[in-house]
């Protein structure tokens, strides 16, 4: 075996974890923008998986999605958290959430929902919000919202809630 071989072998041999990405857009009244998907309950954000494998980063991938899912091709904002999300019956998912920005009655009006992932969307206020927004995926939310208010860090968090 060569060396070629050998870091293959052990690169194959590592614990496979699964990625997303997923935009925050706001309006002017600080409601947030969600996705209503068609495959599974609950709201989302929108976003979805990074496609490492072909090269893709997670601030290409919350754009590419936004285009697909909304129709809007916006440049990503700040990192504003990374939460690490165990699974049952699935690897544990980093989930990386970044500033999308206020979006304008013109963003609002220009919205076409991706068919085949998607039934509708809404603005929905902060208080609303861990009602459409199944576990880890509200708090994470909060916590985004959080840091924009408060102007601090990224929020590194663990199952949405703060790690450390």
């Amino acid at each position: 075996m060569t060396t070629t071989d050998a870091y293959a072998a052990y690169i194959a041999g590592l614990p496979r974890i699964l990625a997303g990405a997923a935009a925050l857009f706001r309006d002017a009244e600080g409601r947030v923008l969600l996705v209503e998907p068609n495959y599974r309950e609950g709201w989302a954000l929108p976003g979805g998986t990074v496609e490492s494998d072909d090269g893709e980063t997670p601030r290409q991938g919350a754009r590419r999605e936004t285009l697909e899912e909304i129709g809007l091709d916006r440049e990503m904002g700040r990192l504003l958290a990374v939460d690490w999300v165990h699974g049952t019956g699935r690897p544990p998912i980093v989930a990386y959430l970044y500033d999308g920005g206020v979006v304008t009655e013109a963003d609002l009006a220009a919205i076409r929902l991706q068919e085949e992932e998607l039934l509708s969307w809404r603005l929905v206020a902060r208080p609303d919000l861990t009602s459409y927004l199944p576990g880890s995926l509200g708090h994470r939310v909060l916590a985004a919202l959080d840091v924009l208010t408060e102007g601090t860090g990224t929020a590194e968090l663990e199952n949405g809630r703060r790690a450390g």
